[in-house]
């Protein structure tokens, strides 16, 4: 399989491009009479990049206001929204883990818009010995695998991806967030694992990412929401406009995700 095209999407990368975005058209500026404060945005892990720099570029546009994130899963997210935490934006990694926050009636109308796409590679080291080429090769004996577990968007996604391929495997770990994933992958406690096209390019100096071809069968779609309920209601409502703004997507294909 071939490898990953290198992505250079690293949050460093991402905040030197943030001011050139913030040329780029409509940021959502703050209006006139609207005070400062803390927009509280919950967001897949694997938005984690891209997402602090568009907070750069938010907050350079309204003066005075902090973006406050919570990365994790977005099974973990959900379930703290539908308790009653107090969040202004929610971007969650799949439909269905948006879904019981607009059951709960946490989200204006049921309106959500996907704004992104991402789809699985295999993370290998970098450095490590090439054991792995394609999916079926993770079924392959003594090697060190780990998923995101099931109910999380990249765990569901890795499962229909094996399926599809016919391939069995038994993970050593499930990990809550691609980001956990990755991290064991990154500390070679790990021989491979599969995470999102957009967390490979994020470590590339230390992973390599393997593409294949049943990642297309598993591909996810990102929805992202102002909540009702909300805070800051104004705020949260420019912050969306950002992410689904050219600038948002620009951000957003700079660190490897695909446009909806």
């Amino acid at each position: 399989m071939p490898e990953l095209r290198a992505v250079t999407a690293t949050v460093a990368a991402l905040a030197l491009a943030a001011p050139v975005l913030a040329g780029c058209g409509d940021t959502g500026k703050a209006t006139s009479g609207e005070g400062a404060g803390t927009l509280s945005v919950f967001a897949a892990a694997s938005l984690t990049e891209p997402f602090t720099a568009l907070a750069r570029t938010f907050e350079s546009t309204h003066p005075g206001v902090k973006v406050r994130f919570n990365f994790a899963g977005s099974s973990t997210l959900a379930r703290q929204i539908t308790q009653g935490a107090p969040v202004d934006v929610f971007a969650a990694a799949s439909p269905a883990t948006m879904r019981p926050v607009v059951d709960a009636g946490r989200v204006p109308g049921g309106r959500t818009a996907v704004f992104a796409r991402n789809r699985l590679v295999i993370a290998v080291p970098k450095d490590g010995p090439a054991r792995v080429r394609s999916l079926g090769d993770l079924a392959g004996p003594g090697l060190k695998v780990v998923l995101c577990a099931r109910q999380v968007p990249c765990g569901a996604a890795a499962v229909k991806s094996l399926d599809a391929a016919g391939v069995r495997v038994r993970p050593v770990s499930q990990e809550q967030d691609v980001k956990a994933v990755l991290t064991k992958v990154r500390m070679g406690e790990a021989d491979a694992g599969l995470v999102y096209r957009s967390d490979a390019g994020s470590a590339a100096a230390q992973v390599r990412g393997i593409e294949f071809p049943e990642a297309a069968k598993a591909i996810n779609d990102y929805p992202i929401a102002a909540l009702s309920e909300a805070p800051q209601p104004r705020l949260a409502a420019d912050f969306v406009r950002l992410v689904q703004s050219g600038q948002g997507r620009a951000a957003l294909t700079q660190a490897g995700f695909e446009a909806p």
